[in-house]
């Protein structure tokens, strides 16, 4: 029965194999127009920042030594109040003046992310942006005033810009093959849909074997349906 109920099915979806071909291709076209006319290009920059010298905590003797206990603990500790600083308003106001970018202070704060590596005193600020050049230059200002911030604020200069941010080559948003292969699927999955509630709303009966389910007895005799190609003349005569 698992069987037969499986090739109904197929044989279902093969019937609609045009409408589901039309789905599909309607979908395509929707996915290259939204892909390729509507996807606005946004470039990302980042720069990475490292927690790895304090003049003022070290003392002569841990200085020549290199990076004290003392300071890996405190820069450990600094690195999620660091994180927080660089998006606050005085920086990025600084950022949108020597830059003189035509963005206020929000709209600027939603296209920076600040991350901390794990387990490290790194802080990635990563930068998006409609143009790859004013995405690495905001970058490089961001760490550039925060540097600057942190020895006002704190009296110290223990953060070293580790890798400046350069020009992104691509896009990061555009995918135009993912783009159409996610749209090729939604009307796939939409096709199917369709097929499974026609079939469900269709009533007519199309086989001897929909009767004999139906009303559980067989069927004796059937009579083709008589087609105009099968009449043999005008007069009636078959």
């Amino acid at each position: 029965m698992e069987e037969l109920d499986l090739k109904q099915l197929f044989k279902i979806f093969w019937n609609k194999r045009l409408h589901i071909i039309s789905i599909v291709l309607v979908f395509l076209i929707i996915g290259s127009i939204y892909s390729f006319a509507f996807v606005k290009p946004k470039y990302k920059a980042y720069t990475t920042l490292v927690l790895a010298q304090s003049d003022v905590l070290a003392t002569e003797g841990d200085k020549a030594q290199g990076i004290t206990q003392t300071e890996l603990t405190i820069n450990q500790k600094l690195v999620p109040t660091y994180s927080e600083l660089v998006k606050t308003n005085n920086v990025l106001r600084e950022v949108i003046r020597e830059l003189g970018l035509n963005v206020d202070e929000d709209e600027l704060r939603k296209s920076v992310t600040v991350k901390l590596v794990e387990d490290t005193e790194l802080i990635k600020i990563t930068v998006t942006n409609k143009n790859a050049v004013d995405a690495k230059n905001i970058a490089n200002k961001i760490a550039e005033i925060f540097s600057d911030r942190v020895k006002q604020i704190y009296k110290i200069d223990n953060v070293t810009i580790v890798d400046p941010a350069e020009e992104a080559e691509e896009p990061y948003n555009i995918n135009h093959i993912k783009d159409l292969a996610i749209f090729m699927a939604i009307g796939l999955v939409v096709a199917i849909i369709y097929v499974l509630l026609a079939n469900l709303l269709d009533t007519t009966v199309k086989s001897a074997e929909d009767i004999e389910k139906e009303l559980g007895v067989s069927v004796l005799v059937s009579i083709p349906e008589l087609r105009e190609d099968n009449k043999i003349g005008k007069g009636g005569m078959y």
